[in-house]
């Protein structure tokens, strides 16, 4: 199964699509900044949330202007 059938993704499958560190991903989760849910030990990260949070990030980000 692809990446973009996934309803939910890891951490490290986050990481490869958003083309950062796994460890940027957890420090990231851990900030509250990545929306995460946690089934146990497992940390799982919805896929329509990631992409609603990057849509966010175009309009209001650091590299925007105002």
């Amino acid at each position: 199964m692809e990446t973009n059938d996934l309803l939910v993704l890891t951490p490290v499958e986050a990481a490869k699509l958003l083309r950062v560190g796994r460890g940027t991903v957890y420090e990231q989760i851990r900030c509250g900044l990545i929306p995460s849910i946690r089934m146990g030990r497992k940390i799982l990260i919805p896929r329509a949330a990631l992409l609603k949070m990057l849509e966010n990030a175009g309009v209001h980000g650091a590299n925007s202007e105002a």
